[in-house]
């Protein structure tokens, strides 16, 4: 466990949390639920947020604040974690795992997939930092993950928006990361091949959603669990450590 008793306030106001506050955008399900019971698991009081509050409630998780938020609403976002800090104390761990993922082909998919995902994977991430990283640089301490995935680091046919938004990913988690390590703050990029998850179903291409799905079904792909294992290894490394980048993948994924 990533324990930091020098930096997180036990005093009267925040008497019970042997760990401090995690925050986990998109956490109604797949990796970001599956994050969310392994740190709650580890003692962490949450902050989950996502569009869907029954999911979020659903995971029944002690010591969590769950709230409707779309991560392209940087107000919204930033006042849900300031409730969260009032009642847990301040966030240690940001996982920006919040993520859109609208295969297809560019010359036929609706410009309106390009600005969700544009929205989401870029805006809703930036969002995400400038809402805990102000706190995180004055206390000197704190952990960013970003969620990426391997399209931000190599090039698939009808992946072409979706790609360009997670190598956006890779190259602002870097510079952020460089940015913020003179303070003590940690900037890891996690980045999951193929995972069980229903990111696939919002595709709207019904041929590239099912060659991808015969893919996924050639492979014994990734679990959710498997990604928030990775989340939490980068997280629990002792503070002077960062994983810069962590690429994971089923064994069976060639490409």
């Amino acid at each position: 466990m990533n324990t930091h008793p020098a930096h997180f306030p036990h005093s009267p106001r925040f008497p019970y949390f042997a760990q401090p506050l995690a925050i986990v955008t998109g956490a109604g399900s797949g990796i970001g639920a599956a994050t969310a019971r392994a740190l709650s698991g580890e003692g962490h009081p949450l902050l989950l947020l996502g569009r869907n509050t029954a999911r979020l409630e659903a995971l029944g998780l002690p010591d969590t604040m769950v709230k409707s938020v779309d991560v392209t609403d940087g107000a919204a976002l930033a006042d849900a974690v300031r409730e969260a800090e009032a009642l847990y104390g301040p966030a240690d761990l940001l996982v920006n795992n919040a993520g859109v993922m609208l295969l297809g082909s560019v010359d036929r998919q609706p410009v309106d997939e390009w600005d969700r995902m544009l929205d989401v994977n870029v805006r809703g991430l930036l969002n995400g930092v400038r809402a805990v990283l102000p706190g995180m640089i004055e206390r000197r301490h704190g952990t960013v993950i970003n969620v990426s995935s391997v399209a931000g680091r190599k090039s698939y046919a009808h992946h072409t928006v979706y790609s360009g938004t997670k190598f956006a990913v890779h190259g602002m988690s870097e510079s952020l990361r460089e940015e913020v390590s003179p303070h003590g703050v940690r900037v890891v990029t996690i980045a999951p091949g193929a995972v069980e998850t229903e990111l696939l179903s919002h595709t709207t291409d019904e041929a590239v959603k099912t060659d991808y799905q015969a893919f996924k079904d050639s492979v014994e792909i990734l679990t959710p669990e498997d990604v928030a294992s990775a989340i939490t290894y980068a997280y629990r490394l002792p503070q002077r450590v960062t994983l810069r980048e962590l690429v994971v993948a089923a064994t069976g994924q060639a490409a």
